[in-house]
Order: C-alpha cells, then structure tokens, then sequence
C-alpha cells in the first residue's frame, strides 16, 4: 500500500529538515506532502529545498496562518495513496513507530489506527497538559461508548477513502476531537497502538494549550448531540 503522509508546518524552521529526512529514512512506499501554514521564519525556503532534494516530497504553501486542521484539508486534496498518516512537523513524534502503526492495517477491515502515547511509558511536558488530554479521552468515550486512551494523539492513520468521505470543518487544532467524533458517530472504531513521545515544552514551540482543549469539548459535544 501506498501512504500519504502529510506534515503540517508553522514555523518550524529548526525542526522541518530534521523530520523530513526521518520520514524519507522510513522504507515504506510513500509520498510526503508538506504544507506550511503560512510561515515568517525562513520555513518556506527550507522547504523548497527539501521538495528540490528529495523526490517522494510535494510542498503546498499557504499565504497565511490558518491552522493544522486547515493545513489538512489542504493536503487532502492532493493525496494519492491509499492511506493517509498525519506526521507533526515537531520532532515530538519518531517516524520509527511506522511499522507499528501501518500493521493492522494488514487485516482489510481495520480502517484507523491511532499511536497511543498512553499505552506506554512517555515523557509529559507538564502534568496539566497530561491529564487535560486524559479528560479529553474519558469525556470522548463517556460520550460514544468509546474505549480510546489519547484522542489528541499527533499519530492519526486512515484508510483514504474513510478520510475524505468525512466533512471536517475546524481549521486549528481542534482537527483532533473533530474527526475523532465524526468517526464515532459513524460507528467506524478506531484500533489504538503504543508509541513513543518525547514532548517539547512551550519554551521550545509548543504551540497547543488550554483553550484549545475547550474547543475540543465543544467540537465533541456538538457533534454528539447533532452531527454538525
């Protein structure tokens, strides 16, 4: 099979070339695309050097800043594979747990895999973030029946087809609970597997934080309640 793996980018300058010679390193069939989300730190002509240097690797560039979800919707239009994985652009997550997350996928029933950082031990970047993305793993299952441990996880695989017949619609990092919900209200379930983490604090550019976690709530208890 072969993958899409997208990477959305904002201002990523120290990390961009890094994580995409990762990626290349991983021997799967695949092809990259990277879309920066608008960048003002020099991102832009890294990437462009990375499209020039390595084949499998196609740029898309957004003039302003719209968000990860955006930078996603973005990328889906330009897929060719036959499943899509969602790679940050922050080096918290290690392209070597590809293995790990592309093997269910050998039974032609699984249709999503999600890397979870909770069925291993990991780093956390502080214990608020931690256990701010628990609550946002029991609420989600409180609300579908679900028995998912990390919802917010980065490591999120789709078979193409299952990924473009749903309609997202938030742009920012609420990308996460949206297509988490959506999924569930389809009854589609979603096959967790253990991967590594090693979480950058805000000092270094983590860009997440509180109120993003309640736009998440709102996008799960909307979507629960009307589909919309």
């Amino acid at each position: 099979m072969k993958v899409s793996i997208i990477i959305p980018a904002y201002n990523e300058r120290e990390n961009i070339e890094e994580i995409v010679k990762r990626v290349c390193a991983v021997g799967i069939n695949k092809e990259i695309i990277i879309v920066d989300d608008g960048s003002r730190d020099g991102s832009q002509e890294i990437i462009k050097g990375l499209e020039a240097k390595f084949p499998e690797v196609r740029a898309i560039f957004h003039e302003t800043n719209k968000g990860k979800g955006a930078a996603i919707h973005t990328a889906l239009k330009h897929i060719t594979g036959d499943l899509v994985l969602i790679q940050d652009a922050d080096l918290e997550y290690n392209p070597a747990d590809y293995p790990q997350l592309l093997a269910p996928f050998e039974d032609e029933r699984v249709q999503v895999v999600y890397g979870s950082r909770n069925l291993r031990r990991n780093p956390r970047v502080s214990q608020l973030f931690y256990w701010g993305g628990v609550f946002l793993s029991i609420y989600t299952n409180l609300l579908f029946g679900s028995r998912l441990t990390d919802i917010t996880t980065g490591y999120k695989v789709f078979r193409a087809e299952v990924i473009k017949a749903i309609e997202l619609r938030g742009n920012g990092f609420e990308f996460c609970a949206e297509v988490t919900a959506r999924l569930l209200r389809r009854r589609i379930p979603i096959i967790e597997v253990p991967i590594s983490y090693k979480p950058r604090s805000w000092e270094e550019g983590k860009k997440i934080n509180s109120m993003d976690g309640v736009i998440a709530m709102w996008y799960l208890t909307k979507i629960r309640l009307n589909g919309k």
